[in-house]
C-alpha cells in the first residue's frame, strides 16, 4: 500500500507541473482557466490538480478536480461515466456528450440529482439537487479525468467556463 501511495504521489507531482497565468498543466496538456478560478495544491496523491471556484449559492468553494493515473491507466470512458453516475443516490437525470474539439473527442457528462458526497471508501453525505460535471480528456498516453460537483444553481453559473476549460488544450489549428 505504501508503495502504491508513493507511486500516486510521484505521478500527481509530475502530472501537475505548474499552474500559473491561468494555465494548469496536467499530463502534457495545458488547461486554461478563468481568472475567477484559483489553482490550489492537490489534497491527495490521487489528484493531479485542483481548481477552486467561489460561486454564490455554494456554501464553500467548489472544486474542479483533475485526475491522471499514468500511461494506460484510469479505465475507459464508459466505466468512468458509469462510476460517476453511480455516485448518485438513484439514477440521476444525466446527459453524456462526445464533443469534437478541433479533431479531438472530449467526453462531457452532466448529471443532476441527490449526490452522495464523500471520500471514495468513506462515509457519504447525500446532497440533494446537486450537479456533477465530468470530463474525459484524452492525453498523450492516458486520459485526464475532470470532475466538478456542487449545488445545481451554482454549477449552472460555471458550466460554460467548465466547457471552455475542457476544450482549451486543443486550439484551432
Amino acid at each position: 500500500m505504501k508503495s502504491l501511495l508513493t507511486f500516486l504521489a510521484i505521478t500527481a507531482m509530475s502530472a501537475a507541473l505548474h499552474a500559473a497565468d491561468g494555465k494548469l498543466a496536467v499530463a502534457g496538456l495545458n488547461f486554461a482557466f478563468p481568472s475567477t478560478w484559483t489553482s490550489v495544491p492537490p489534497t491527495s496523491p490521487m489528484r493531479a490538480g485542483t481548481l477552486q471556484i467561489a460561486v454564490e449559492g455554494a456554501d464553500k468553494p467548489m472544486e474542479a478536480v483533475f485526475y491522471y493515473f499514468g500511461a494506460g491507466q484510469g479505465g475507459d470512458s464508459k466505466a468512468n461515466v458509469d462510476r460517476w453516475l453511480g455516485q448518485f443516490a438513484s439514477p440521476p437525470e444525466a446527459k453524456t456528450e462526445d464533443l469534437d474539439v478541433n479533431g479531438t473527442k472530449v467526453t462531457l457528462v452532466t448529471a443532476h440529482g441527490t449526490y452522495n458526497d464523500g471520500a471514495m471508501f468513506g462515509p457519504k453525505t447525500p446532497k440533494e439537487n446537486y450537479t456533477l460535471l465530468g470530463a474525459i480528456v484524452p492525453g498523450t498516453d492516458a486520459p485526464v479525468f475532470i470532475k466538478l460537483t456542487g449545488p445545481k444553481a451554482a454549477v449552472s453559473k460555471v458550466t460554460a467556463e467548465f466547457t471552455a476549460l475542457i476544450k482549451s488544450p486543443f486550439p484551432a489549428k
